[in-house]
């Protein structure tokens, strides 16, 4: 409930402030509300900002405290005993047919990885897109008034330094383009996992279960360092990449 009131404060903050000054322009002089109510504003934008980007994939029962811990906790174990388990294997001097039974196994755990770091992108992306439509439309709707006053001025300013804020967030980190990209990454590493599990697609034809095996793994192996490679990009400045 806490973080509906967080989320839902913000615009409406915003909206009661627009209306408000437009309802009383030249008649009521509300320039100590908005010296009061903007500052606030500000800090829950930037709450909101913090809440969003901290946030993990799920619903919003399952953003409350005790369940996002109790699901950090088994995502934890989950990992450590995969890792243990590669350890395992690998101290044992196992044969590549067994090493790829295992790296099989890890599978899942990295698509459910790659879809989370993209579902986190994708709110990102989706935060300052917001932002960035809401604060172009309140700026020209501010701009638009004839001999604007000092509090429609401080709003104009406001509004016009979230929304380059925003802008130069979402152009300079690409939050679209890693999410897309890890999403994509995900689905084909699904897909091959199912297509050798089930024995259809390019292993329809296999009749040798470790020959197919190896195959996955190889493909497995070709998309994570697509995918390392395409981070990689996204990583480097513009002008790195146009010089490229």
């Amino acid at each position: 409930m806490a973080l509906m009131s967080i989320y839902s404060s913000t615009p409406t903050l915003f909206v009661l402030l627009l209306i408000g000054n437009i309802a009383t322009w030249r008649r009521i002089d509300l320039a100590r509300v908005n010296m009061a109510c903007i500052p606030i504003f500000v800090a829950l934008l930037i709450l909101t900002l913090v809440i969003t980007l901290r946030s993990t994939d799920g619903d919003w029962d399952r953003l409350e405290e005790w369940e996002a811990e109790y699901v950090d906790n088994k995502r934890l174990d989950l990992e450590l005993e995969t890792e243990r388990k590669r350890l395992s294997a690998a101290s044992l001097n196992l044969s590549s047919e067994i090493r790829r039974h295992v790296n099989r196994e890890t599978v899942p755990a990295l698509v459910e990885q790659y879809r989370s770091e993209g579902m986190q992108y994708r709110r990102t992306h989706n935060l300052f897109q917001s932002l960035i439509i809401i604060g172009s439309l309140a700026t020209s709707t501010v701009a638009g008034i004839a001999e604007t006053p000092a509090p429609y001025k401080w709003i104009l300013v406001g509004t016009s330094f979230t929304v380059g804020l925003s802008a130069g967030f979402t152009g300079y980190f690409k939050f679209r383009e890693r999410s897309f990209y890890l999403q994509q990454t995900a689905d084909a590493i699904e897909e091959e996992y199912s297509s050798v599990t089930l024995k259809v697609g390019r292993y329809r034809d296999s009749t040798d279960d470790e020959s197919a095996l190896a195959d996955f793994t190889q493909r497995i192996e070709v998309l994570k360092s697509d995918q390392r490679k395409r981070q990689q990009q996204l990583d480097q400045p513009t002008e790195a990449r146009d010089g490229a």
